[in-house]
């Protein structure tokens, strides 16, 4: 018989009570996960303590054994790591399997083209308490505004393409995600934010995409539309269409930009049964 990891959207049980659960293993990835793009000087073992929360005993011995694998570099100049390369092999491993980025990326340029300068159209799944940009396309020759990647994690709660993203859960998964982040935004901040995310689904539920004027970051206006995905074995997904507020008036993302991120939506979704 298979065995399957629970995904987010299937109750799990606790880690401590799991028996199939390799807490090192767990705690040497969250170590990776702490670093972002932005660290381009690297990262103390102090400052992954504080990032994780792991005793800096702890992080010393992970650090030692990652950096021994090749997964983190060590400069013994400044006391900081620096992700290894072995771990960009595992990123491209899973960008491969992803058909959905390959069917999309024409539809995506097809559509940032359309919208213009400054605006610029992305695909993304959940990853924990953000949602990671797995695909990006820009207007060619348009204006830079954004400073957005692949591998760029932003708000699951705040952004639109997260608020998406939830309105597509099943009702197990998305219990999880509202547990999750009532604890992490805690009582003053959860109600507000929790207003805004049912929001995101009303409006999803009536014209098929979101729309977040500036919820997420001031003076970006952006649109949604939820993806989920058939296969089991891949993770449900969000489009999403943003950019400065002066270059996306309100009429324009609900009445021209708004539908055409659902048609493109619902065109890959009639295509592609793998998805």
């Amino acid at each position: 018989m298979r065995k399957r990891a629970p995904t987010p959207s299937e109750p799990s049980t606790p880690p401590e009570a799991d028996r199939q659960f390799v807490t090192a293993l767990s705690r040497g990835l969250e170590v990776l996960r702490a670093f972002k793009p932005s660290d381009r000087a690297g990262l103390s073992n102090r400052e992954l303590a504080q990032r994780t929360g792991l005793p800096n005993s702890t992080i010393s011995r992970l650090t030692y054994t990652l950096m021994t694998s090749g997964y983190l570099l060590y400069n013994e100049t400044t006391g900081r790591y620096n992700i290894g390369v072995p771990v960009l092999s595992l990123g491209f491993s899973c960008l491969g399997a992803m058909p959905i980025r390959e069917a999309a990326k024409d539809l995506m340029q097809e559509l940032a083209d359309y919208a213009g300068d400054g605006v610029q159209v992305a695909l993304g799944a959940r990853d924990g308490p953000t949602v990671t940009y797995l695909a990006c396309a820009r207007a060619a020759n348009g204006v830079v505004s954004l400073q957005l990647g692949v591998g760029s994690r932003i708000s699951l709660a705040r952004s639109a393409m997260g608020r998406a993203y939830i309105a597509g859960c099943m009702t197990d998964e998305r219990t999880e995600i509202f547990a999750s982040l009532s604890e992490h935004y805690g009582v003053d901040d959860w109600p507000d934010i929790h207003a805004g995310i049912e929001n995101a689904a009303s409006q999803i539920a009536k014209t098929g995409f979101y729309v977040n004027y500036g919820d997420w970051h001031d003076g970006v206006h952006s649109l949604a539309v939820p993806f989920p995905i058939r296969d089991e074995g891949s993770p449900n997904m969000a489009f999403n269409l943003g950019g400065p507020a002066h270059f996306l008036s309100p009429e324009r993302m609900e009445s021209d930009l708004g539908p055409r991120l659902v048609a493109m939506a619902q065109s890959l979704q009639r295509h592609n049964s793998t998805f």
